[in-house]
């Protein structure tokens, strides 16, 4: 046999890369078919057993019995096979024993290369196999290199790539570091698997949630959803199956221990843990938390909601350059807008005049039109017959003739004025003025009298 103690080398080799021996094996086998054709022919019937105990391998060559021999690797005539087979018949296929001896240097060199091959696409393989099922989870390295600001994380069977845009702000790593962080994606190349990985995923935080919290672990606790803004802020939504647990306590650990682990391996990232609700009302008020929220106005069709906080709340709300607001926007899948008491009072006095020019239209009518979302002329112009008469109970014909007007005030509203219109005041307060000043004031009696004494 041109390779030796073939059992322990498939030992090996499985044991060292993680490949199953099976795989190996069929290499083996498929190396010594290409080794087999290229010495005897590309039409050769070949067969390689394997035997797993002894480690031995027998090659066979099948020609069928033939009358006449066109194809010579893979006929022979009947006075040939009776020297294999003397009961051999036309027709039938003999198994002839060859020795991988005979291959030759050429042929032996063609099977180590595709053992080779077929070696590292099994390794690449078992690579692919044995990370693909940590996908979405954390995972630990250490830091080999760097590459174009992408860190090089050794994971020992394989390497991963940490690319900048999945690196922490103001995170800084040198060779040799311990690192933990998130399995994005597990891709399939040519190369082989390419790993990546990221510490600015959301999930980064729901996974340190579900090391760290027990609760988490054990399904008590439901982490409903997180959202980020990497190395600054994150808010997560958790809820509870157990009446008895609070899952903002349970996350926050005594004194704020467990949570405080997942803080500093964020790098100081703060962390607002969010009690979740089925009312989407009471879930964006603990998700705007801690702005005191004092009503809100939603708009279910468009997964929209008006938020009107205290006037003093109102910068909470919102937070350090929208991130409160945007970070709630994102963890609840609600469009949310934020208003202060005062100008939403604004609003709704403008709302209500401009709905009070309408004819009919007084206090009471415009108070059910405003909050069932006609908050202006506009609104009303653009507003469905069925719908006026649904809400307001008045005849068709009715709000007909309301839209109708509306549609007469916008038209004048959004008129332009003609310059004369607005000149023409401006030209008569000033020749006034002029004539004010061009015009001497009247003298009296007395000043006469002195003036022709003088």
């Amino acid at each position: 046999m041109f390779i030796t103690d073939i059992k322990r080398v498939i030992d090996q080799v499985s044991r060292e890369k993680g490949i199953e021996p099976e795989v190996l094996i069929n290499t083996l086998k498929e190396a010594i078919v290409s080794a087999a054709r290229k010495k005897i022919g590309p039409r050769a019937d070949i067969e390689v057993h394997y035997d797993s105990k002894s480690g031995e391998v027998e090659v066979f060559h099948f020609k069928e019995v033939v009358e006449e021999v066109e194809y010579h690797d893979s006929e022979l005539t009947l006075e040939e096979g009776y020297e294999y087979d003397p009961e051999c018949e036309i027709g039938d296929s003999l198994g002839i024993r060859i020795d991988t001896e005979e291959f030759g240097r050429i042929a032996a060199q063609s099977a180590k290369q595709v053992i080779i091959q077929k070696m590292r696409e099994a390794e690449r393989n078992a690579v692919y196999e044995n990370f693909i099922h940590k996908k979405g989870k954390i995972i630990n390295g250490i830091v080999q290199r760097f590459d174009r600001g992408s860190i090089i994380v050794n994971l020992g069977q394989a390497e991963a790539v940490l690319r900048p845009r999945d690196q922490m702000p103001r995170e800084n790593y040198k060779r040799g570091d311990r690192i933990r962080a998130y399995v994005l994606d597990v891709l399939e190349e040519s190369k082989g698997a390419q790993i990546i990985l990221s510490r600015t995923h959301p999930e980064f935080v729901i996974e340190l949630f579900k090391t760290e919290v027990p609760e988490v672990a054990e399904g008590i606790v439901t982490l409903r959803g997180a959202a980020r803004v990497p190395g600054v802020r994150a808010k997560i939504a958790v809820s509870s199956m157990d009446s008895d647990v609070d899952p903002v306590g349970a996350c926050v650990g005594m004194k704020g221990n467990r949570v405080q682990s997942i803080v500093q391996e964020l790098r100081g990232e703060k962390i607002d843990i969010v009690q979740w609700s089925p009312d989407i009302a009471r879930f964006v008020c603990n998700a705007l938390s801690p702005a005191e929220i004092a009503r809100v106005i939603i708009d279910e069709d468009n997964r929209s909601m008006e938020v009107i906080v205290s006037d003093e709340y109102l910068s909470i709300a919102i937070g350090k350059g929208g991130q409160n607001v945007s970070l709630a926007c994102e963890i609840t899948g609600w469009h949310l807008e934020v208003t202060s008491e005062a100008e939403y009072s604004r609003e709704v006095k403008q709302g209500y005049d401009s709905l009070m020019k309408l004819t009919g239209v007084g206090l009471s009518l415009a108070e059910v039109l405003f909050k069932s979302g006609y908050a202006s002329v506009l609104d009303i112009s653009e507003a469905d017959v069925e719908d006026i008469v649904s809400i307001t109970d008045m005849e068709e014909s009715k709000a007909q003739e309301m839209i109708a007007e509306a549609k007469i005030l916008l038209e004048k509203e959004l008129e332009p004025k003609k310059p004369e219109e607005i000149e023409a005041p401006k030209q008569t307060e000033q020749t006034e003025e002029l004539k004010e000043q061009e015009e001497p004031a009247p003298k009296d009696d007395k000043e006469i009298k002195e003036g022709e004494d003088s």
